[in-house]
């Protein structure tokens, strides 16, 4: 299944991310999140390790809010202050979370160079699997 195209706005700073300018070059990891929630406490200081140590220009790893979701968007802030190195956006509401068709957070999805969605991994799901799926892209020298 193609990947919906989007844009949205970054969390922190006044830019739009386009994810047609990443699809074809990179391999994009998005990982939906709310601050409140305690699966993506879990989940996101795994994902936030693997993007502090990668070291491959061909991967564009973000996180997305979900203010939709949310208790209180300023707590989106602070966890991302906190929590997050890896850019993060602020979704409109559940719109580009419901363009995915997730239903949990987190939600982690992986597009190939082509604009496919070849993994979506929900609460229950191990980071592994994530890293095996791209790891796909990537093999050793």
């Amino acid at each position: 299944m193609k990947a919906p195209l989007f844009e949205l706005p970054y969390l922190d700073r006044d830019e739009l991310f386009k994810l047609e300018d990443v699809i074809g070059e990179k391999v994009v990891i998005l990982t939906f999140w709310v601050s409140w929630c305690p699966d993506c406490s879990r989940d996101m200081p795994k994902k936030e390790q693997f993007y502090k140590t990668m070291r491959h220009d061909n991967i564009e790893m973000l996180t997305i809010n979900v203010p939709g979701r949310e208790r209180d968007e300023g707590e989106a802030e602070k966890f991302q202050d906190q929590f997050l190195t890896q850019p993060t956006l602020k979704d409109r509401g559940t719109e580009v979370y419901d363009l995915f068709e997730c239903e949990s957070v987190p939600t982690t999805v992986v597009i190939d160079l082509e604009g496919n969605i070849v993994g979506k991994f929900g609460d229950q799901d191990d980071f592994v699997e994530v890293i095996k799926i791209v790891g796909d892209y990537f093999p050793a020298r």
